[in-house]
């Protein structure tokens, strides 16, 4: 059997794909695609990476939405001496609850189930916000932060990732 090169499985290069629509203050936008069908034929997940610096202005911009496929929202510290400090105070409603996010943390969220907003209460350190959706592998599919319009994202705020 012949030796398998995973070279082409490394992406090196993200996409640009999310948030170029609208400008957002504070962070990185249009945030990163590191993994996808269109990067990686056959991945079949969605990996989107955003850093944020200061306060995000509009905010929120990540309005109410759902998606076809979970969701797992990872806010990431970068403080190297203090890794589960976020460095900022984020509100993120799911479902009905409003949760509040001051440490570097992952949030499951199963299919379908409505979230958002999420607003940024305070930015002290830049930090890292990381979506990983298994099973979605375009941007059609996951639809991140509810970025195209559909009748069942009826947003309340402009998205970006």
């Amino acid at each position: 059997m012949p030796k398998k090169s995973y070279k082409e499985n490394l992406v090196d290069k993200p996409a640009y794909e999310v948030g170029s629509q609208q400008v957002i203050k504070g962070r990185q936008n249009p945030t990163m695609t590191f993994m996808s069908n269109d990067l990686v034929p056959g991945s079949n997940a969605y990996i989107e990476i955003g850093w944020i610096y200061e306060m995000p202005s509009p905010n929120p911009h990540i309005g109410i939405h759902t998606h076809d496929y979970p969701e797992i929202v990872l806010h990431i510290g970068t403080d190297p001496k203090n890794p589960e400090y976020l460095g900022g105070k984020i509100e993120f409603t799911v479902g009905d609850e409003k949760l509040v996010i001051e440490k570097t943390s992952a949030l499951f969220i199963p299919k379908g189930v409505k979230h958002g907003p999420l607003t940024w209460k305070s930015v002290v350190k830049p930090h890292i916000q990381m979506v990983v959706m298994p099973g979605a592998g375009t941007i059609k599919e996951s639809n991140p932060a509810g970025y195209l319009p559909s009748a069942k994202n009826k947003r309340k705020t402009k998205r970006s990732s």
